[in-house]
């Protein structure tokens, strides 16, 4: 007879198909979120397939959002229902905006929701679902183990990746099959905007950073040992480059812009990296490698900047998301500091 005291009843079949539905929501929920951020740090070709990643996780919530719902509604049928119910309803509703407005946003046929934007929605909604997830996970806690991780358990979430995946590739023939704005977009998602025309060139900045107007004689430039002002910037070798613009915020622009090649202006020596700061306070640090990559430029279309984009002047960095495009840059600094050691979005 075996010791009742350490034999282990297993679990129903229901309650472990349920164990393997929630573990399933919570590795998508958690995988979105990751491939959402790095999606959002990419500015070159690898990038792609992050945004194919994220997706596809996406979509994969919606195939097994009507087992969570079988799965909701005999927990909200119960007497007595579990502590924590209204919790899981406000997650499972900011999950649905987090995923509608997603596809809103790769389609590109609606670019705002009232005074936000469609990414700020999907953004937004993202961040507040974290909180509740954990809470929610948290309050139906399960051994992994019971959930019955077998091989055929595996085969299973194989399936599930795949129809995801199928899903995503459907989402978009629909896009191109309807010429949707989304069938165009940059491999980032972002949408092309007044590329060519730097007037109605989008003004975004980071944050609540409002648009500084700067006084063009008193401005100087602290760059290494040296002090510049704008027509001592001005005065150094210059050169055009097109570069696009492509923001966070789901626009993309190409731009003719016109400026100093950072290593024109800094010798960093054994510097790691560079430290490039704004008026606002806000500043990052980039690899003292990619100096010969890096602008600080005073002109776009042949034009000094406005102060929305950054007069007088602003980083420009091809390849590298909009957040890295340092406005009404003040300081340019080597830096013992590796480039890596910081946040990976600005905290100011």
């Amino acid at each position: 007879m075996p010791d009742q005291r350490t034999a282990v009843r297993p679990p129903p079949r229901r309650m472990l198909a349920d164990h393997r539905t929630n573990l399933a929501l919570g590795a998508l929920l958690v995988s979105a979120v990751v491939s959402g951020l790095t999606a959002n740090t990419a500015g070159t070709g690898w990038g792609r397939w992050v945004v194919v990643l994220h997706g596809s996780f996406g979509l994969g919530l919606v195939l097994l959002s009507r087992r969570k719902s079988r799965i909701a509604r005999r927990s909200l049928g119960r007497p007595r229902r579990r502590p924590g119910s209204t919790v899981s309803l406000v997650l499972a509703a900011l999950v649905i905006v987090t995923v509608a407005s997603g596809l809103l946003a790769s389609a590109g046929t609606t670019r705002h929701l009232g005074p936000l934007t469609i990414m700020q929605v999907h953004v937004g909604a993202a961040v507040l679902v974290l909180p509740l997830a954990v809470y929610h996970f948290r309050r139906r806690a399960f051994r992994v183990r019971a959930a019955g991780l077998d091989r055929r358990t595996f085969l299973r979430a194989g399936l599930v990746g795949v129809a995801a995946g199928g899903a995503w590739l459907g989402w978009e023939a629909v896009l191109r099959a309807t010429d949707a704005p989304g069938a165009r977009r940059r491999f980032t998602g972002s949408h092309e905007i007044s590329s060519g025309d730097p007037r109605t060139m989008p003004v975004t900045q980071w944050l609540d950073d409002p648009v500084r107007r700067i006084d063009l004689s008193t401005w100087r430039l602290r760059a290494g040992g040296a002090e510049l002002s704008l027509d001592g910037l001005r005065g150094l070798p210059a050169e055009t480059v097109t570069a696009v613009l492509d923001c966070t915020s789901e626009w993309w622009s190409e731009q003719e812009w016109r400026g100093v090649r950072l290593d024109r202006l800094l010798e960093p020596g054994d510097a790691r990296s560079v430290q490039v700061r704004s008026a606002t306070g806000y500043a990052l640090r980039l690899p003292a490698r990619d100096l010969d990559k890096l602008w600080l430029a005073y002109e776009v279309g042949g034009r000094p900047l406005s102060p929305g984009h950054g007069s007088p002047a602003r980083l420009v960095a091809p390849g590298r998301r909009g957040f890295w495009w340092v406005k009404w840059v003040t300081e340019v600094q080597p830096s013992d500091v590796p480039w890596w050691v910081q946040p990976p979005f600005p905290l100011t």
